[in-house]
C-alpha cells in the first residue's frame, strides 16, 4: 500500500505532519478526517523525496542510532511471532521522525508487492548496509531470522554505541588542535606583520627562527586561500578516486599489510568476521552463506575479497581453518581457535569466543590511541607556540642588547 506524507492542522488549529499509508490521496484525506485533522497537502512520500521537501533516505541514509533502534524494534516483534510487513507498519506508526517512517513503510510496500525482506532492504543502500542486508538474506534463506534480526540488533547496537565512544573521546582533542590552530594562523596573517614592520624600521638583525617565521606569514598571507582552496580540491579528488573499486581495493590492501594500520586493520576485520560468523553460525545458517554474509561485515575490501575466496574454497570442500590459512589476512589466534571449533564440533561458540577476545584486544588499542591523542596535541601544538613566541622575542632581546650598548 502507498505511503503518503501530509500536513494537516487539529481542531486546535497546530500544525501537524506525518505519513500515512492509503489506497489513494482521496483515502489518505479520508483518513486524516476520521483522525479528525484537516488536510492541507497530501503527497506521495516517493515523489516528497523526488522534490527534496521530504529527506531522502534512500540518498542520504539514516543515523547509526536510528538503525540500531529500528533494528531492535523489528527483532522484538519478529520474535513475538508477527509478521514482518506488521512489524514494519507498527514501528513506522510509532517512529518520531516521518523520514524513517517513509522508508520503513517503503519497505513493507515492497514485500507487500511481493518481494523478500532483503530484497525490500535492497531498495535503500544508504539506509541499510550491505552486511546488513546480507544477515537478512541468509536468516530469510535458512529460516531463522527471528534468530538472526536478533543477534543483528545486537550487532548494530554495540557497533553504535562504540562508535558514539569514540567520537566523544576524540572531540576534545580535535576541538583543542583546531583552535590552536585557528589562532595560530590569525597570529601569522594578522599580528606578526606588525611586529615584522618594527623590527625592519629598527635594523635589526633577524635570527633565523624569527625570518623562518615571517617567511610563512607571508606565504600564508600571499597564498593562503590558495593553499586552502587546493587541500579542498585534492581531498575532493582523492576522494573521487578511492571510490573507484580498483583503487579502493588497493588503498585497502595497503591499510591491511602495511605499517603502522597493519595490525589495528587485521584485529578491526577480523573481529567483525568473527563476531557476524558466530551470531549466523549459531542461528542454523549453513556455513557458505554465513562465511558470505560475515565478507559484507569486513570494512576492509580487500579482506572481504580474501573472505568471499574463502566461502568459494569451503564450497569445494576445504575446511574453514585451511580457507582462512591460506588467505592470509586473518590472525593466527581466529584460525587456531576455528580448527579447534571445528574439531570439536562447537563452531559457532568458538567463533563467540574468537570475537570477544578479539574485540578486547581492539578496545584496548583505541583507549591507549585515545588516552595518547590528548596529551600528543598539547605537545605538538605547545611546541608551535613556543616556537613562535621564541621567534617573536629574541630580536626584542636583541634590540634591548643594541640599546644598552
Amino acid at each position: 500500500m502507498p505511503a503518503y506524507a501530509y500536513r494537516a492542522a487539529d481542531k486546535s488549529g497546530a500544525a501537524r505532519k506525518g505519513v500515512i499509508e492509503a489506497v489513494s490521496p482521496a483515502a489518505a484525506r479520508a483518513a486524516l478526517r476520521e483522525q479528525a485533522l484537516l488536510p492541507i497537502s497530501v503527497e506521495a512520500a516517493s515523489e516528497r523525496r523526488r522534490g527534496l521537501t521530504l529527506p531522502s533516505l534512500r540518498g542520504r541514509g539514516i543515523s547509526a542510532r536510528n538503525l540500531a533502534t529500528v533494528t531492535r524494534q523489528i527483532a522484538t516483534l519478529v520474535g513475538s511471532d508477527i509478521a514482518i510487513e506488521e512489524a514494519l507498519r507498527l514501528i513506522a506508526s510509532q517512529a518520531e521522525q516521518p523520514a524513517v517512517s517513509t522508508l520503513l513503510l517503503d519497505v513493507r510496500a515492497a514485500i507487500l508487492d511481493g518481494r523478500s525482506f532483503a530484497s525490500a532492504l535492497g531498495q535503500h543502500p544508504r539506509a541499510f548496509p550491505e552486511f546488513y542486508r546480507a544477515s537478512v538474506a541468509a536468516g530469510e534463506a535458512s529460516g531463522k531470522l527471528p534468530s538472526v534480526l536478533e543477534h543483528l540488533a545486537e550487532f548494530v547496537e554495540n557497533r553504535q554505541a562504540n562508535g558514539q565512544k569514540l567520537q566523544l573521546a576524540l572531540l576534545y582533542p580535535a576541538l583543542l588542535a583546531l583552535v590552536s590552530f585557528g589562532m595560530m594562523v590569525l597570529l601569522l596573517v594578522y599580528v606578526v606583520p606588525d611586529i615584522v614592520r618594527v623590527f625592519v624600521s629598527r635594523g635589526a638583525d633577524l635570527p633565523f627562527l624569527t625570518r623562518a617565521l615571517i617567511a610563512v606569514s607571508w606565504f600564508l598571507q600571499t597564498f593562503g586561500l590558495w593553499l586552502l582552496l587546493g587541500i579542498v580540491v585534492g581531498g575532493l579528488i582523492l576522494g573521487r578516486w578511492a571510490r573507484v573499486p580498483k583503487n579502493r581495493l588497493t588503498l585497502h590492501r595497503l591499510f591491511n599489510e602495511r605499517s603502522p594500520l597493519r595490525r589495528f586493520s587485521r584485529q578491526l576485520n577480523a573481529a567483525r568476521f568473527a563476531g557476524s560468523l558466530a551470531t549466523l553460525v549459531g542461528s542454523a545458517v549453513p556455513l557458505v552463506e554465513a562465511l558470505q554474509a560475515a565478507a559484507a561485515v569486513t570494512p576492509n575490501h580487500h579482506v572481504r575479497e580474501k573472505t568471499l575466496g574463502v566461502a568459494m574454497r569451503v564450497r569445494e570442500g576445504m575446511s574453514l581453518r585451511a580457507a582462512m590459512q591460506e588467505s592470509g589476512v586473518f590472525p593466527s589466534m581466529l584460525t587456531a581457535i576455528v580448527a579447534s571449533g571445528e574439531s570439536s564440533g562447537k563452531l559457532a561458540p568458538a567463533l563467540s569466543r574468537a570475537s570477544g577476545e578479539l574485540e578486547r584486544e581492539l578496545d584496548a588499542q583505541v583507549t591507549t590511541l585515545v588516552a595518547l591523542a590528548e596529551p600528543l596535541v598539547l605537545l605538538v601544538m605547545g611546541g608551535l607556540v613556543l616556537m613562535m613566541v621564541l621567534a617573536i622575542l629574541l630580536p626584542i632581546i636583541s634590540l634591548n642588547d643594541l640599546v644598552a650598548m
